[in-house]
């Protein structure tokens, strides 16, 4: 009998072949041919499961998601249940740092993705902000709540602090991997930003 390929598994297979290439050249350097000799497959078969470059890099990127998911939600596991506002938001942020190889890996890959995708059209024409849309409505109900509770101060706009947070996070989590902070200090700015916050109340 024939075997049964397992798609899912085949695509994560190439996923972290662009992914090994990308942490170790830079995303610059990755070509469907580049992918396939990491993966030790051939070209043809790259281009079975993504048909572009673009495709290729939307479907790396989405694979790295998926894991930084499970390893935010292992944080929140550990959590007392309901999960206190400000402990899900800080597990969040904590987790979006490259606080690892794993998640520096995430981080660059996802900051190279969002550069190229400012001069690529078609990088540019992949939904690559919708990931960013679902974090910043997991934080406005995270902050809602808090506000609600009484935990944060009924005038903090939360709109603004999650734009504010999200920036925030970003912007410590590239000046980490290009040495300028460590990874000790940029929790100790995102403990000190969400200690003003919650202890205005």
């Amino acid at each position: 009998m024939p075997k049964t390929v397992d798609h899912a598994q085949r695509r994560a297979q190439i996923a972290e072949a662009l992914v090994r290439v990308a942490a170790r050249e830079g995303l610059h350097a990755v070509t469907m041919r580049a992918v396939a000799a990491e993966a030790g497959i051939s070209l043809r078969l790259v281009q079975y499961y993504f048909a572009t470059k673009a495709q290729l890099m939307l479907g790396a990127l989405r694979h790295l998601e998926r894991e930084s998911h499970q390893r935010w939600a292992h944080r929140l596991a550990g959590l007392p249940e309901p999960v206190p506002p400000r402990e899900f938001i800080e597990a969040f942020l904590v987790e979006a740092l490259p606080t690892d190889e794993r998640s520096r890996v995430f981080h660059l890959v996802g900051t190279s993705y969002a550069v190229l995708a400012m001069t690529d059209p078609e990088l540019a024409h992949e939904p690559f902000i919708a990931g960013v849309d679902e974090l910043d409505r997991l934080l406005t109900g995270a902050l809602t709540r808090a506000q609600a509770d009484g935990q944060v101060p009924p005038d903090v706009d939360v709109a603004a602090e999650v734009a504010r947070l999200l920036a925030l996070n970003h912007g410590l989590g590239t000046s980490v991997l290009i040495g300028q902070r460590t990874t000790e200090d940029a929790r100790s700015v995102l403990r000190y930003h969400l200690d003003q916050l919650f202890g205005r109340s």
